[in-house]
């Protein structure tokens, strides 16, 4: 039986496959947040290298194939207890592509639930927006929580968008439990220092 679940952690598994097969990394451009800066775990944060592109799965868990693969980085984490996340950075061709690109990506967080709902009949799924961090342009914070009554599964991940002049990034961090299980404070703190550290 193919559930949510199952399919994030298929996603997952090849963004790590391809990862893993593409050795470049770009000498300069935006910073990307280190594992030591994620929300703070019981075991301890790893990071992959920063590599060109985005994931395998389109990048973006409610805002897939949102993020264009030009100009375009990433990393992603993971922790021994089942805790993910990815940082998504690109730099626009103008200021103006960048709003449009937040706006687009606001939009399918803040919409994501319902979406999943009538892709995946019996999946249960709460999108809520949790306001703005002050930092550069701004960046919002978004959660997603999902459940799957049938099997006793649920998952809670937290997402932010943020923008630095042309510069967007995109965090996801996730794991199994309810939205009062996930480190929200310390997550607008990761996106803060997500931001301030693009350039």
């Amino acid at each position: 039986m193919t559930t949510f679940r199952s399919v994030l952690a298929v996603t997952a598994a090849l963004g790590a496959a391809l990862a893993a097969a593409v050795p470049s990394q770009a000498a300069t451009g935006p910073a990307f947040l280190s594992a030591a800066q994620m929300p703070a775990s019981s075991t301890p944060w790893t990071a992959t290298r920063v590599f060109t592109g985005v994931p395998e799965n389109g990048g973006a868990l409610c805002a897939p194939y949102k993020i264009p693969a030009q100009n375009t980085r990433y990393r992603e984490f993971a922790t021994e207890l089942d805790t993910n996340g990815v940082q998504i950075t690109t730099v626009a061709r103008t200021e103006a592509d960048a709003v449009k690109l937040v706006d687009t990506l606001r939009k399918s967080l803040a919409g994501c639930g319902p979406l999943l709902e009538r892709q995946n009949p019996g999946l249960h799924a709460v999108s809520r927006s949790h306001g703005k961090v002050s930092v550069e342009e701004g960046a919002w914070v978004y959660s997603l929580d999902t459940a799957e009554p049938q099997i006793g599964i649920t998952d809670i991940h937290l997402f932010s968008v943020g923008r630095d002049g042309r510069t967007v990034t995109f965090v996801r961090w996730g794991q199994m439990g309810d939205l009062k299980d996930a480190p929200l404070a310390a997550f607008r703190t990761t996106t803060k220092t997500a931001v301030n550290k693009l350039w």
